[in-house]
Parts: C-alpha cells; structure tokens; sequence
C-alpha cells in the first residue's frame, strides 16, 4: 500500500519518524516521503489511500514559516470526506496560529507535556487498531489534548509518573507535577473517511518499539478501509 508520510519541523526531526516506519517495509508499505512543506501539492493527496502525518505547521527543520494554509486544510477535509485516510502522529497534533480547519479534522487541541519521561501506553477497548497491541513503556513526551469532536472514540490511554523539580523550570506547568493519565489514541470519520491519531512518537525508540509498529500498521490498514 503506497502511503505519503510528511514529517520534519523544528522540533521533530523527520529522520525518527523515516527510520520510524522502515520495518513497515517489510510489511508491503511503499513510502514516498515530503520533509520540506513547498513540496507538498495538493494534487498529491489523490495518488494515496492514507496520509500519514508527524509535523507541526513548520515547513521544515530549518524553516519555520507556517505551510497548512486554508487551501491545504480544506484539501485535506475534502481527501478524508471522500474516502481519504488520515493518520496523524505526535507533532502533526500541536495547533498552529490558524490551522481550526485541519485540527476539527484531526479532532483535537494540543495542551502541552512535561520532559521526556517514562510514558505507559495501554489499550483500553477492542478495536482493529488496538488488535493485538499489548501495553509498552519508552521514554516520550507525554502529551496532553483536548479531544474537540464528539464522534471521537477513544482507544488508548497514557500514564507518565510524577515529575520531579527537574521537570523543566519553575515557572512551567509541569514544574513538580503529579502523576498524570491522558488520551493516548482515538479514531473518528468524516464523510466516507476515517482518521486515527496517536499521541506517543517523540523519539525513535518509541517508533521501533514492536506494539507502536502493530498500532502503526492497525491504524494505516484501518485509515485506509481494509
């Protein structure tokens, strides 16, 4: 299955989430990869079942000029409303200054997260995304959302333990903050189109970790129908 993965901004270098889905390889997955945002075409969206997405509204690591214009958002709400799959990943969650149309789409609001910690990622109801996933620890960034839709059906949970003093700086959120539990998963449709989205994915370990490789693999094959 041909999929278009957009990765890389200032924060998320795209070669974790490249040398990320290599094993999916292995898996029949042809990738045709798009690290700087100016080659991104909307023409693209038609030649694939799913996209799947881990960028913020940075056009590259080097560039941090916004490139989810409204013309882009909507191209991406007519692709999934028409059959299109979306699997957005980490950063792809974090809202930019005018993105409203494309995060209704994904379905939710980015909060925040503490340092990198340990972050437990279970299952919490049956579903062909969760099929065969069993709970796995890495060291992530464990993010907070805000689930916006109410279709959204939540599918993974997350547990970090409490931070300590060393949990960024004193004047942070997450400065000495408890132990927390967040939505780590959840799927919904829009028009005859599905979309999956995953918190975990800040580091490789994460990527390469054999349950996050089955739910990437879930949720392409769910994205995209089959």
């Amino acid at each position: 299955m041909k999929v278009l993965l957009i990765c890389d901004d200032y924060y998320h270098p795209g070669q974790v989430a490249i040398d990320g889905i290599e094993p999916l390889k292995q898996k029949g997955y042809q990738f045709d990869i798009i690290l700087n945002a100016n080659d991104f075409s909307i023409e693209k969206l038609q030649q694939y079942p799913v996209v799947l997405i881990c960028k913020m509204d940075e056009v590259s690591q080097t560039d941090k000029q916004p490139w989810k214009s409204k013309e882009i958002q909507n191209a991406f709400i007519d692709f999934v409303e028409g059959g299109g799959g979306l699997l957005a990943v980490h950063s792809a969650l974090v809202n930019g200054k005018d993105t409203n149309a494309l995060d209704k789409l994904i379905g939710c609001n980015f909060l925040g997260h503490p340092n990198n910690c340990p972050v437990l990622v279970q299952a919490v109801k049956p579903h062909p995304v969760t099929d065969g996933v069993e709970q796995f620890c890495e060291t992530d960034e464990h993010y907070k959302i805000e689930i916006t839709e109410n279709d959204a059906d939540v599918l993974l949970a997350s547990h970090s333990p409490a931070q300590g003093e060393e949990s960024k700086y004193e004047t942070e959120p997450y400065f000495n903050c408890k132990a927390a539990i967040y939505t780590a998963g959840y799927v919904r449709a829009q028009g005859k189109g599905r979309v999956c989205v995953l918190t975990p994915g800040h580091t490789l370990e994460v990527w390469l970790n054999p349950q996050f490789q089955k739910l990437l693999d879930n949720a392409l094959k769910w994205t995209a129908g089959k």
